[in-house]
């Protein structure tokens, strides 16, 4: 484990031990979950709900997944679990109340570039295109050599869709609205119940996770990059593995703290 001190360079270090107060931000894919050859092919297992349920209890519910993946996605792949869930890099977010959020895209953008992208994934079955309603993900991991192509391809796509934006990830190449990354939706959940006045903490593995890595590094929380690669983030767990021990730790850390907040009850 080695904290970043700047985007190039990295000390050996510990993270920091929890504390109560902390609000936690997950992302999935590369974080939570190892990656596979595609979104379908990863399952959560038993062991990382019940992390997940300790660490909703022992933060006062102050816990959110910030995923690519649409919403209801999460939900299938966490059920019976329903937690703050931001999809799509923030285009759609489940606040903590339960409320679900959603902000419009240009679908007939989408058609045309669907329209462009379909006889190329017709010669290569290993593009697998993904229309998630508010965006748009190709992925290529199945044929790396087609990546340089595909973000020419996009960018030349995009030259007149002022309203998107390409957003890059590991063998994959996303459309998503100008105005959503996972920054912007951590900011939207610090401002509402129950994240409100904590100290964030965000795990993420990827490109996409730095707008989500500059806010909380601007808030004065916790960034933490999972995986190898430069980034804004302040501490690094090495792999998926680490981070979901670095999660149990933390929710066995504050479990005895919440417990005790419970037994003690409301001030008087």
């Amino acid at each position: 484990m080695v904290r970043q001190q700047e985007k190039n360079r990295s000390l050996p270090a510990r993270l920091p031990k929890a504390e109560p107060g902390w609000a936690f931000f997950l992302d999935i894919d590369g974080t939570l979950l190892a990656l596979a050859a595609t979104p379908a092919g990863v399952t959560v297992d038993r062991e990382l709900k019940q992390t997940l349920v300790q660490l909703r209890t022992a933060t006062g519910e102050a816990i959110a997944l910030v995923s690519g993946r649409p919403i209801g996605e999460v939900d299938n792949l966490f059920a019976p679990l329903r937690l703050p869930t931001a999809g799509q890099h923030g285009s759609e977010r489940r606040d903590g109340s339960g409320v679900v959020h959603r902000h419009a895209a240009p679908s007939h953008r989408f058609d045309k570039i669907m329209h462009r992208l379909a006889p190329l994934a017709a010669r290569h079955p290993g593009l697998l295109l993904e229309e998630k309603g508010l965006t748009l993900a190709i992925h290529y991991r199945q044929v790396p050599s087609l990546g340089g192509h595909l973000h020419r391809l996009l960018r030349e796509l995009l030259n007149s869709a002022a309203e998107l934006r390409l957003q890059r990830g590991k063998m994959v190449v996303e459309i998503i609205p100008i105005g959503r990354d996972k920054g912007i939706t951590i900011t939207e959940f610090m401002s509402e119940k129950p994240f409100r006045g904590k100290i964030p903490v965000f795990l993420g593995d990827d490109v996409t996770d730095e707008y989500g890595f500059s806010v909380v590094n601007a808030m004065n929380g916790h960034s933490i990059k999972v995986g190898p690669g430069r980034s804004a983030a302040r501490w690094r767990l090495p792999d998926v593995r680490a981070a979901r021990s670095w999660l149990e730790q933390c929710a066995n850390t504050l479990a005895p703290a919440a417990t005790g907040e419970q037994s003690r009850g409301p001030a008087k």
